[in-house]
């Protein structure tokens, strides 16, 4: 006995370390903690927790420890011990719970029970714990509040305790519910049932019949929601916002009380800021989740935007804003942050038809007060309805831009400030239209706002603008201005540089370094110029900025040399290369000693990528300086954890924390610092295989192991593309290794590539990797695939297919809905060819570099294919006809014999595309010129498939094509061989087509269709100079042409 004691003892003593604030102490007993057999920390915790006498800390520290040991390794502990052991657990916590008369440690025995209870149920939904569901039922009618309450708790934290038996006993959970929420005397138990009843709904969140039936909980529920929260206590609205997010429907019945309540909350300045945003937060949940629902109650949404309007006028004044050198970032707790959001996030819902009529005049009079905080806000919200109100705001654009521009000399600085958000706003939202319309207006002023010295804030906003404006603008739209602006730029960076040396202030410049970087990159070659006059200025700040608050200025400068650098080409950089590598490799040995936050590490990692293109193959030398980080960065492993609802609460957000909710109590979190740069990381690597190719073949091995892996890394989007477009080109790089090394290296990464095509979530990551799988098959060749690679890919692209009927009828389902209407239909409309074409139209693709690059042979795949490809030339998608009328052709050029009779078949379902009344609009002339290039290739490659003498005439009528740069190169080759062997349908009797023939090749001379260094267009000018010869017939053609036409003959002639 003496000995036990003693071991319970040493344990109390342990539980103590485990809480201790000294790390060592605190390993040291997480260690000792861990080699402690199952069986024994049952008895040792559970001892614990029952000992009323021992320090309070100890015991919550041990309820903590069981829960977890139960809910992380309940298999490996509890299965194992003898029955009567088992028994005396379950018994001996609902002693506990019953005996306990401190609350908080009570709720943390009923956790514990709960995830005895979550374990308990069996495959088949039995609860093996009768003696809890027993204690419950008893319990919940108690007299003692304290096990009501645990009662409550415990079914809060595991709804599906019921198990198989949750029908049966339905309407005595509904009875329950409903007599607790109806406590009077009790809060604390209304709050805990409304809770219940939320926690019951979401964990049967597919069920509409139980919806229906717990319906008329909802008043009682609404009613906790407002009693609660003037209790300081937000969680049952917190619940509230659950069930908007998953289970609006719910709702459905008393929705007009539901929006009230949280309209009422939300305007209520007496609660606190976060309650009066997560009331907020359920109708903006709701116009994300229930538009349609929520487009019925036009009144709400109207009194809701006023609202959110009155948050975001909610700043501090503050003194040294103008000037702040450090961009604090936004206080994300803040009302104007979270109106802001809010108000983008409904216009995005619910859509510009029902929001922009009803916020436009509220913005007109607050940019009209006298209160700078009411224009900052107006402008702000203009900024931020952008994207929501896209289509509406289209056609009063001039109006607003107009409007807004004035505001940046309004007299207030942040509303300056706001002003410019505005307009980099615009400028990403409605690109390239705005740059086209509004190019003098915006650049002139935000130069001009540039120069507002003496605030600091507004001039690194109005060059943050900028930035926004030159990266969507359309170079020859930029090339006049250039002088202008280089001149502000230079002029404001001289001015910002003496600053820096004599007060330290860098905001300004580290914006106006972009925005050079920036006009550069638009400028391309056009800024060779102004070279000499930037670049000693910056190599002065990157060799100069060594301080760490200067980092980030550095950083950013290092990406603008390099992408001038990009800008003005190899000739031009050459006289510094040398200089700026040598910058960079400096910064890379102090690289190990950055710190994983450094901003300048992903400044650094791209702005290699780029002197890479640059400087081509004499990149290689650096290689080994350069692999070692970057290696390291790619292989950045993200912290990630298993957490249950309790262990949530006591982490936050703020430590770069996010959370996936996975439903019954647990979610997933994971540390985002350092994904983007992983991402960055894997796309130079791209870069580099793509620039060097065999030059890299030494790192194949290494990144090839790394990337294989990351097709599966769910975390980041960019990571997986990153992955897929490498293997191509790796497999290019490993060429000069030789066959054998070649075919390892597919084999390594070929069934991983087939199985991220059957379960990637995304649709264009999806996209990407079925793009880079064609390619692979590009580089391997025929024979790269084998029997089972086809069957699991002809197996994936039927389930693709399969999917995409059945969201066919999914969207027929939603239009019998109650609450559909014409939004519903153009979302419906929306998602109907976005969503799934990538799949139908990336299967084609596949299948047409099957057929391309396994030519013959792959007619035994046909089945997989040839079907939904004759479907899919007549498809609803553009994209998917493109690739349908793209594999035909290829299958008339290279398929062999066997597919002869499916050329016959699929020139009528052609020919239908091309007559159509719309086939030559701008989202359909790519897919149309596929079809007349198919057609071409049919009569080419399979004359005695077709009648060609008919054909032949409509498909002359049907050219030039233009779009589509490689199938007009075909096309023409094809004219080219008709005319070269005089063919008497094309050149018509007496060659009375050769005028017809001759405004084809005009026209395609205008677009540009084919460059003049391809052979065809000498085949083309030799066509043009054989009729030159011959005088009168030369003239007649000529004559037919109109001006434009006729020089853009001679153009050819002079070029080609």
């Amino acid at each position: 006995m003496a000995a036990a004691a003693a071991e319970q003892q040493q344990f109390y003593l342990l539980l103590g370390n485990l809480l201790s604030p000294d790390n060592v102490v605190r390993k040291q007993a997480e260690e000792t903690y861990e080699n402690i057999p199952g069986q024994s920390k049952i008895t040792f915790l559970l001892q614990a927790i029952r000992n009323t006498t021992a320090a309070e800390e100890a015991r919550q520290m041990a309820a903590v420890l069981l829960r977890r040991l139960l809910s992380s390794a309940f298999d490996e502990v509890y299965p194992t011990l003898p029955s009567d052991v088992q028994t005396a657990i379950k018994s001996e916590l609902l002693m506990i719970i019953q005996m306990e008369t401190q609350s908080s440690m009570r709720k943390k025995v009923c956790d514990i029970a709960a995830e005895l209870a979550r374990n308990l149920i069996d495959e088949d939904g039995n609860n093996q714990w009768p003696e809890g569901l027993k204690f419950l039922f008893d319990s919940v009618s108690s007299q003692n509040v304290g096990l009501r309450e645990a009662a409550l708790h415990i079914f809060w934290n595991f709804p599906g305790i019921f198990g198989n038996q949750q029908q049966h006993y339905l309407d005595v959970i509904k009875r329950m519910l409903v007599q607790c929420m109806q406590d009077q005397e009790h809060p604390s138990i209304r709050t805990l049932s409304a809770r219940a009843t939320a926690a019951f709904i979401l964990a049967n969140e597919h069920n509409v019949a139980l919806f229906k039936h717990f319906a008329d909980l909802l008043p009682g529920f609404l009613q906790a929601v407002n009693d609660s929260c003037y209790q300081n206590d937000d969680s049952v609205l917190k619940s509230l916002v659950e069930i908007a997010d998953t289970v609006p429907k719910y709702l459905r019945p008393h929705l007009e009380a539901t929006l009230q309540l949280s309209l009422k909350l939300c305007g209520d300045t007496s609660l606190n800021n976060m309650q009066r945003q997560l009331a907020l937060e359920v109708i903006v949940t709701l116009s994300e989740t229930a538009a349609a629902m929520l487009r019925k109650h036009t009144n709400i949404v109207a009194q809701t935007i006023p609202q959110m309007l009155a948050m975001m006028v909610d700043l501090e004044e503050d003194e040294d804003w103008a000037n702040a050198d450090e961009l604090e970032d936004d206080d994300f707790d803040s009302n104007a942050v979270a109106g802001e959001s809010a108000l983008d996030r409904m216009a995005c819902g619910l859509g510009g038809k029902l929001v922009l009529p009803m916020i436009k005049e509220h913005i007109m009079q607050m940019l009209q007060n006298p209160d700078w905080k009411y224009r900052h806000a107006g402008l702000m919200a203009l900024s931020a309805i952008g994207e929501g109100c896209h289509q509406q705001m289209e056609g009063i654009l001039n109006e607003i831009v107009n409007f807004v521009l004035l505001f940046l000399q309004d007299p207030h600085p942040r509303v300056r400030y706001a002003a410019c958000n505005a307009v980099g706003q615009m400028a990403t939202d409605f690109a390239p239209g705005f740059q086209k319309k509004f190019h003098e207006k915006v650049i002139a002023a935000l130069l001009q706002t540039m120069e507002d010295q003496g605030n600091q804030r507004v001039q690194a906003h109005a060059a943050a603008a900028l930035i926004n404006f030159t990266e969507d603008c359309p170079k020859s739209l930029l090339i006049p201005y250039l002088d202008n602006l280089v001149k502000h730029l230079h002029s404001i960076m001289v001015l910002k540089l003496q600053e820096l040396i004599q007060k330290g202030t860098k905001l300004v410049l580290e914006q106006v370094v972009t925005s050079i970087a920036s006009v550069a990159d638009t400028a391309e070659e056009k800024f060779v110029p102004y070279y000499d006059l930037f670049m000693p200025s910056l190599k002065h700040i990157v060799e100069n900025a060594v301080q760490k608050e200067l980092r980030l200025l550095r950083g950013k400068t290092i990406e603008c040399i390099s992408l001038i650098g990009l800008a003005v080409g190899k000739e031009k950089f050459m006289q510094d290369a040398s200089d700026v590598m040598q910058l960079l490799l400096k910064t890379q040995t102090d690289f190990n000693d950055m710190e994983d936050d450094d901003p300048q590490i992903s400044y650094m990692i791209s702005a290699w990528a780029r002197m890479c293109k640059i400087l081509g193959k004499e990149f290689q030398q650096y290689l080994p300086v350069v692999m070692g980080p970057l290696m390291k960065t790619a292989s950045i492993k993200p912290e990630v954890a298993l957490l249950d609802t309790q262990d949530m609460e006591n982490m936050s957000d703020d430590d770069g924390w996010e959370f996936v909710n996975l439903g019954d109590q647990q979610s997933f979190g994971i540390k985002t610092a350092g994904l983007e740069e992983k991402s960055t990381a894997c796309q130079m690597l791209v870069c580099y295989a793509k620039e060097l190719k065999e030059g890299f073949v030494e790192y194949t091995e290494q990144v090839v192991k790394l990337m294989v892996p990351l097709l599966k890394f769910y975390f980041h989007d960019g990571v997986r593309v990153a992955a897929a477009e490498s293997m191509p080109l790796l497999l290019e790089c490993a060429r000069v290794r030789g066959p054998e090394y070649l075919t390892q290296m597919w084999h390594f990464m070929c069934d991983a590539l087939i199985k991220a095509i059957g379960t990637e979530p995304d649709s264009d990551v999806l996209s990407e990797i079925m793009h880079s799988f064609a390619k692979c098959i590009e580089v391997m060749g025929d024979g790269c695939l084998n029997n089972e690679h086809f069957e699991e890919l002809g197996g994936i692209l039927k389930a693709k297919l399969e999917e995409h009927f059945k969201n066919q009828e999914l969207r027929q389902v939603k239009r019998q809905d109650e609450d559909y209407d014409e939004q519903v239909e153009e979302s419906l409309q929306d998602e109907c060819p976005h969503r799934p074409w990538p799949d139908r139209q990336w299967g084609l693709c596949i299948f047409d570099d099957v057929i391309e690059h396994c030519s013959p042979a792959s007619f035994k795949y046909a089945e997989y294919f040839l079907r939904p490809m004759l479907q899919y030339v007549c498809d609803n998608s553009p994209e998917v006809r493109q690739a349908a009328a793209y594999g035909l052709g290829v299958m008339a050029q290279y398929g062999g014999d066997n597919y002869r009779p499916f050329c016959t078949e699929a020139l009528p379902l052609l020919v239908r595309v091309i007559q159509s009344a719309d086939s030559k609009t701008k989202e359909n002339v790519n897919a149309t010129e596929n079809c007349i290039s198919a057609v071409g290739k049919i009569m080419k490659f399979k004359p005695d498939c077709v009648n060609v003498e008919e054909v032949l005439p409509h498909w002359l009528s049907w050219l030039p094509l233009h779009e589509d740069k490689e199938e007009a190169v075909q096309t023409f080759n094809y004219l080219c061989d008709l005319i070269e062997s005089n063919h008497p349908i094309v050149l018509g009797p007496n060659n009375t087509n050769l005028p017809k023939i001759f405004s084809i090749i005009a026209e395609g001379e205008m677009h540009e269709a084919i460059k003049h260094e391809d052979p065809c267009a000498k085949r083309l000018a030799n066509v043009v100079r054989q009729v030159q010869t011959s005088g009168g017939l030369w003239t007649e053609c000529i004559a037919q042409l109109s001006p434009e036409q006729q020089a853009a003959i001679q153009e050819l002639l002079n070029s080609a």
